[in-house]
């Protein structure tokens, strides 16, 4: 996420700077279009770095055992996000299968942003432009989505490719075990693949921790380099709306729905 605010506050101040080149804001202490040029040059650097920064290298989860090592064992990007809520095991396994689009708070603003051409054309249904009312999980393994691993009331995983080389793919619907496998073995030069899941753990004073877990492991180091990049652009609005869903999980699950 820090590389991320790097490359939004160069962005800023990329932009800030070229509008001061026209109206120098002298109240602000630019008085002068140089010093607006210089506002620009370290808004231009600080953009750069964080696109040019190597991506992280391969690691293991330090947080303990979850379904999900079985899939993604080792991954360069990650996220991680939880919420303590106030209902059975139960309730929250049915809320998170059935919790649809528009219950996630700024959902298509967010998903608008990472995917403009949703406001000017017709695009197919997917988890970026899914049906308002219908179940969002649902959505997910029908566009590109499989599911790797449930077990009810405790944990959830799903995972798709977000890199895939002509002719690579996961899904083998008549026997999810074996789309399970291959998923974990793939290792194809140029794929990305990425994993997340929800995850129950019951609370002494009955309430639940829901937690939430996206992993991404790229093949080969251009790959990763590759998606370096966009993971810096999308990170802080993907956090967001992880947060935002596990919101309305937990608002769905509380009040009996």
């Amino acid at each position: 996420m820090a590389i991320s605010v790097l490359l939004y506050a160069g962005l800023s101040l990329l932009a800030f700077g070229s509008l001061s080149i026209l109206w120098p804001p002298r109240f602000l202490g630019i008085a002068t279009r140089r010093r607006a040029l210089a506002v620009v040059a370290a808004g231009t650097v600080a953009a750069a770095l964080a696109l040019l920064l190597p991506p992280p290298r391969a690691r293991r989860s330090a947080r303990g055992a979850t379904r999900l090592d079985a899939f993604v064992p080792e991954f360069q990007f990650s996220e991680f996000h939880e919420r303590t809520v106030h209902a059975t095991p139960e309730r929250i396994d049915r809320a998170i299968r059935t919790v649809a689009a528009e219950e996630i708070r700024l959902f298509r603003l967010l998903t608008r942003i990472r995917n403009p051409g949703s406001l000017w054309s017709r695009q197919p249904e997917s988890i970026l432009n899914p049906p308002a009312k219908e179940p969002i999980l649902e959505v997910a393994k029908r566009s590109g989505f499989v599911l790797l691993a449930e077990d009810p009331g405790r944990e959830l995983v799903l995972g798709t490719l977000v890199v895939r080389p002509p002719g690579v793919r996961v899904s083998v619907p008549d026997d999810p075990a074996e789309t399970g496998r291959r998923f974990a073995a793939l290792s194809a030069p140029g794929s990305a693949k990425a994993a997340m899941n929800f995850r129950l753990e019951r609370q002494p004073d009955g309430t639940c921790r829901l937690t939430t877990e996206t992993r991404i492991f790229a093949t080969d180091r251009d790959t990763a380099r590759r998606f370096a990049v966009y993971w810096r652009f999308v990170h802080p609005g993907s956090a967001l709306l992880r947060a935002m869903w596990l919101r309305a999980i937990a608002a769905r699950a509380e009040s009996g729905s």
